[in-house]
Order: structure tokens, then sequence, then C-alpha cells
């Protein structure tokens, strides 16, 4: 199993480019079940998510093809689909599955998909989904860790989501927009990566109003038609290349980025001295100060702090002078790298979702091990600062969302490699 070396103490220092949001390219590659046309997709990162959607669509009997190898670019054509199920051999290390459920009960009237798997960051049950497909006139029933949907054609409906999910968003809009008549989504996510969704729907000629917003009208079409659409650069990448510039006293520029979608990680890496200056539309400069701030955050929805960067702002409040406090309001399992920060010397207490942070404290190589995919990145953050040898176990989570991250810091300056 492939694991980081990492030797600290290097200043980052150059250009990287921001890959493709993967949390954009799942959904949008779902979608592409919804018609019996090509969809090209462009601007793909090259992760194991991807892969594994990828995986998942050719098992249904879509075309999927890439014009290159490692791909970033995909065109699927779903003339048919004659195995509807997303199996759970396919999908165990991927939440990201149950986006396939929409999208087939609305335009085959079937589907049989397993119960996700993924990070092991708390609960995110997908009953605001069954629900809300239910009202849609689906018909659900769980067997042996599968859901399996229903229905003839579904029927618009009044869908208020009691607490904002994204991916519940992402499928319901994917059903809607086949379905017969109206419906209206309220306490819709708003993350980017919805809103990039729906300008593919849009492509696709979906009749969707209301981007951007909490509530979102869908006016069901009978048939949608192929599209190309570049997906939108990872705001997390981004976010966590800006905190490693930072942490490690560096000056490092990003390009093929999206400021836009990165205000509240600004604003808040401002509080803690950190110089980020827009340069043209998609390029951000990143200079870190001579001594960093402590600073508190509160993860929340869009356009908040985003619960993807808690983990690399707590790496970073282990090197800023003073108390910096972090509350964690999205997941309830999410503070487990915390632990492996304090083998390696930070000054972190938990108490239930909130964590205080004292810094700067120096930091220690170790052996430390990966929980999920945004606390990979966090112990990579730690380990650019720490002295001596840091190894970094279970790193395939970092592969599930960060394409090449080792090399991108190589080219920065960084002694990482993997091993």
């Amino acid at each position: 199993m492939d694991r980081f070396k990492i030797e600290g103490g290097r200043r980052l220092e150059g250009t990287v480019r921001i890959s493709g949001s993967k949390n954009a390219s799942l959904p949008a590659m779902a979608a592409a079940l919804l018609t019996s046309e090509p969809v090209c997709l462009q601007n793909i990162p090259g992760v194991r998510d991807i892969i594994t959607m990828a995986k998942l669509l050719a098992h249904m009997r879509a075309r999927v093809e890439s014009p290159d190898l490692p791909p970033s670019e995909f065109t699927i054509a779903a003339e048919t689909i004659s195995h509807a199920e997303a199996p759970y051999e396919l999908v165990k290390t991927m939440r990201a599955s149950i986006l396939t459920l929409g999208p087939l009960v609305g335009r085959f009237g079937f589907a049989r998909v397993s119960l996700p798997g993924g990070c092991a960051i708390g609960a995110r049950p997908v009953d605001l989904h069954i629900q809300a497909l239910e009202k849609m006139g689906a018909k659900i029933s769980i067997h042996h860790g599968y859901v399996e949907a229903r229905c003839e054609r579904l029927r618009g409906a009044q869908i208020h989501f009691d607490k904002i999910t994204v991916t519940g968003t992402e499928n319901i809009l994917t059903a809607a927009v086949l379905a017969e008549g109206e419906t209206v989504l309220t306490n819709a996510a708003r993350e980017p990566e919805v809103t990039d969704l729906i300008e593919l729907l849009i492509k696709m000629g979906a009749k969707i109003e209301g981007r951007g917003t909490s509530t979102l009208h869908v006016h069901g079409v009978d048939k949608l038609h192929g599209a190309t659409h570049a997906v939108i650069p990872d705001r997390i990448e981004a976010g966590t290349f800006i905190v490693a510039a930072a942490i490690t006293g560096g000056d490092v520029k990003l390009t093929h980025c999206a400021p836009q979608h990165l205000t509240a990680v600004i604003e808040t890496l401002a509080a803690c001295g950190v110089e980020i200056q827009k340069e043209g539309v998609s390029c951000l400069r990143v200079r870190a100060p001579k001594a960093l701030r402590a600073a508190d955050i509160t993860t929340e929805e869009y356009p908040g702090f985003a619960t993807d960067m808690q983990a690399q702002f707590m790496a970073l409040a282990t090197q800023a002078e003073g108390k910096s406090e972090i509350t964690e309001t999205i997941f309830e399992n999410r503070f487990m790298h915390a632990q492996e920060m304090i083998r390696m010397g930070a000054n972190i207490a938990i108490d239930g979702h909130r964590a205080v942070v004292q810094g700067p404290t120096p930091l220690s190589g170790a052996t430390v091990i990966a929980s999920d995919l945004r606390a990979s990145a966090s112990l990579v953050l730690a380990g650019l600062v720490a002295s001596n040898t840091t190894y970094i176990d279970r790193i395939y989570h970092l592969d599930r969302g960060y394409e090449k991250i080792e090399e991108k810091l190589q080219d920065l300056g960084a002694s990482i490699e993997r091993i």
C-alpha cells in the first residue's frame, strides 16, 4: 500500500495549476445518463473517484470514452442501459454513486443503487433523497443494502429539504428535469458544484430557474440532448494550496482557479495575515506573512467556510500565534485528524463539535494515518512544516480527490515522495 514520505521545512514557491472539480465532475457524469446522445465533459480531474464513476457507467452499458490517459475529458453516451444498477463492489469507496439514482429513475423508471460508502466522517443519510423521490411518485424499497426505486414517470412536486444537502439537491434536480410538470426545490444547496450541474443540464435542454439560489424551479421536459461542458475548477484543491503556501512561508501563484468560489477561505486567511491577490479572472497569488495570526472559523454550507477546508485550516492554526477556535457544524466525526496532529506536537483540545488550537507549536515528523480525504490533506500540510520525516499511511484517500498532489508539491519545492 502506498504512503507518503515528507521531509519538512521547505518553503513553497512557484506556480501550480488547479485541476477540475471532482465534486462537480461526478454529478455531471451521472447526468449523462439522462440522454441517449453523447455528453462531452472537459476539465475532468484524474482522481480515483472519477475512474470509479466511469467504471460504474460502463457497467451500466453506457459508452465511456476518453481521448487521453489519464483522462481529462470524457464522452459518455447512454443510448440504452441494460444494468440500471450501482453494485456495492464498484461503489463501496465512493458516496457519489448515489447520484445515479435520480437520472436512472427519471429516464428509465427503475434504479437499484447500493447504499454508498466513502469517508468515515459521520452519517450522511440518503433519507432526504428517498423522501423527495417518493413525493415525486417513485416507489422505494431498501433490501440488502440497496435502494430500489420504480415509477412509470416521475411527477413534479414541492420538495423542501429539512437540511441542506448537496447530493440530495443534485439527485432531485436530475430526477426532476424529465418529470411531468414543475418541481420546486426549497432550501436547496447553493454550492458552486450544484450551479455547475444546473449549467450542464440547461445546455442539455433542461428548464431550470433560480440557479445560485436556495429555491429552484424545474419545468420537466420530455427529452434531453447531448452537450459539451467544462466543469469548474476545484475550490477545495485551490484552498488546500493556499494553505500550503501560507503554512510554509511561501509565495505561490494558483492558475486555472475560480477566486469567486473561495471568498470565505480568502477572507479567513487574510485575517491570519496571508496576502492573497487576484491576478486576472482565474489566478491568485498567495504570499505568507512573517508570522501567522490565529483566527476562528465555523463550518457552514456555501457561501460559508467549507467543511472540506476545516482540516487544512487546523493544520495552519498549529503554526499561528494565539488561540484558534474551530466549530464543525456539518459532520460529527470530522476531527479525527486532530489526534494525528497531536502526535506530531500540536496543542489541540477537542470538545464535541469544537476544537481549540493553541499556537504556534513546533511539529515533529511521525508516522500518521489518514482517516478520510481532507484529513489526508491536512496531514500533508502538517508534514510540510514538521521537522524530520513524516510518513502518511492510507493515502488512497488522497488519491480519491487530489490529482497528482505530490507532483504538484514537488514542483513548488516540497520534499515529498510516494513510496
